[in-house]
């Protein structure tokens, strides 16, 4: 299911910004539903979407630089309000007739916006606001139409609108926290210029969605992968609203998973969904198929193949199956590599399906963050055990192992894991982050003295993170007593292992992940 009917929809084009999905998550606060297109959309592509406003990102280009992005020229003639931002903005205006040029003084941080004259973006809000800038370029002079309705002391077009056209645009960045009324900016240009009537939400999403699966379906049968997580939990729990007893799940244990895990699965689904459930042991395929990969990427295209070979043998025996529903969210498609994104890494379940499939994918989720996902989880009844449980990935412990995956590395995984987590829910700290879990770098070894003796071994970097969406993230500060104690549990329980480390790197740079 690529796309689902939308009553309402805001499109951000995106010109390669960091920020680019931080301006959707601010419109879908909003409640209104939006999605991100590459800059390369056609007018008439975004004409035939029909939405109701459409958002120009930042980016890191110059407007008149020599192969700088574009937006289609159409644009502007739709009839449709668009919204600049940074990049945006200064595209807008040169598109338009206006005068970009080079900074005097670059503008970095944290400025002081004056708003000079009226404007519905800033009504009610004061002439004198707290904005945040990131900029070598600037607006000189705005287009035919135009007027600058707010400017800083190094910026004469910090904010410029042309009300009958309904264009609008901004230098400063509406999405981020450091903009303190960059929300109520948004809400205003969605609800105010757009006419967005916000209402989309949890519920509306779930009939949206069912409609949607049904219209799809038809009479068939449909496959749904289930790994316990809130994902894919959520995809059983909505397609079988939809279809009810259509629908089979498949749990696959592919022998990278953690302690205990297999039986908790299949324990936690059955009590909270009540669907029919077919479990998989397919390890041993699993880890013939890694033995001497050392890829990431390599790794999670074999699993992801892996896994479709799995599902459309047990499909075989399902009658009139024709579908498989997964959980892929918004984030996998990001960092997969969509439009002008970079491929961050290969998502399991996007850029690592095969080429050829016998089961057509149903993807309900598909343009949801994670906390969307959640909301979506609670409307529908699903139990705190599954909303809050930990993301995790398909690959399981194929990706915090670096190098080749074998037994013995699971093995001391494993147990390092399991000894984390204990530790974290004891302490009342696993509800507090997002997401933690133990590394092992398995190609790196370190010198150690246990009981007198000479030791080399394994490392253990432990991660833990806090985040909102997966798409940023920032390292847990947890207490120092909690990782000694768990350190030194590791360390002493777990053969192989010498040394614990704590990775307290945020994300961007790092990823959540190690591969």
């Amino acid at each position: 299911m690529q796309d689902q009917p939308h009553q309402e929809l805001i499109i951000v084009l995106d010109f390669g910004a960091q920020y680019t999905q931080l301006i959707a998550r601010r419109v879908r606060e909003c409640s209104v539903y939006c999605e991100i297109l590459p800059f390369t959309t056609s007018a008439c592509d975004l004409a035939a979407r029909g939405p109701k406003g459409i958002i120009l990102s930042g980016g890191p280009a110059s407007v008149y630089a020599e192969g700088a992005p574009v937006a289609d020229p159409g644009v502007y003639e739709l009839g449709v309000p668009v919204l600049g931002i940074c990049y945006g903005h200064q595209l807008m205006a040169k598109q338009l007739g206006g005068k970009v040029v080079p900074s005097e003084r670059r503008e970095y941080g944290r400025a002081e916006l004056q708003v000079v004259a009226p404007d519905v973006l800033f009504q009610g809000l004061g002439n004198r606001l707290t904005c945040w800038m990131s900029h070598g370029d600037t607006v000189l002079e705005p287009p035919p139409g135009f007027t600058v309705t707010a400017v800083t002391s190094t910026t004469p077009t910090a904010a410029m609108s042309n009300p009958a056209r309904r264009l609008y645009g901004v230098q400063f960045h509406p999405e981020v926290v450091h903009t303190p009324f960059g929300l109520e900016l948004i809400r205003r240009f969605l609800v105010e210029i757009c006419g967005c009537s916000q209402s989309w939400t949890p519920g509306s999403f779930v009939e949206e969605a069912v409609r949607a699966i049904r219209d799809q379906v038809g009479t068939a049968g449909v496959v749904c992968g289930v790994s316990g997580g809130v994902d894919s939990c959520t995809v059983a729990a909505l397609v079988h609203r939809a279809v009810g007893d259509q629908l089979t799940c498949i749990f696959v244990d592919h022998g990278l998973l953690r302690v205990g895990e297999a039986e908790q699965v299949q324990r936690d689904f059955a009590a909270a969904l009540g669907i029919n459930l077919i479990s998989v042991d397919a390890s041993e395929r699993f880890l013939k198929r890694l033995q001497g990969v050392v890829d990431p990427e390599r790794k999670r295209r074999i699993i992801g193949e892996e896994f479709i070979r799995v599902f459309e043998e047990v499909a075989d025996n399902v009658a009139d199956a024709s579908f498989l529903a997964q959980g892929t969210l918004y984030p996998d498609v990001i960092e997969s590599g969509v439009g002008v994104a970079a491929n961050i890494k290969t998502h399991h379940n996007v850029g690592g399906l095969p080429d050829v499939m016998r089961l057509q994918v149903i993807e309900p989720l598909r343009y949801l963050f994670k906390d969307e996902v959640r909301a979506v989880a609670k409307e529908l009844g699903l139990p705190d055990s599954i909303v809050g449980r930990h993301p995790f990935p398909g690959p399981g412990l194929a990706i915090r192992i670096t190098g080749e995956v074998t037994a013995e590395r699971l093995a001391i995984l494993r147990a390092a894991d399991a000894i984390f987590l204990e530790e974290l829910r004891a302490a009342g700290w696993y509800a507090k982050v997002w997401q933690a879990f133990a590394v092992l770098a398995a190609g790196v070894r370190s010198v150690g003295v246990m009981g007198d003796h000479r030791t080399y071994a394994h490392p253990i970097i432990l991660r833990a993170v806090t985040s909102e969406d997966a798409m940023t993230a920032q390292s847990a500060r947890l207490p120092y007593e909690l990782l000694e104690r768990v350190a030194s549990r590791i360390v002493n329980e777990v053969p192989g292992v010498n040394r614990v480390l704590y990775d307290i790197s945020s994300k961007p740079p790092a990823t959540i992940e190690w591969e």
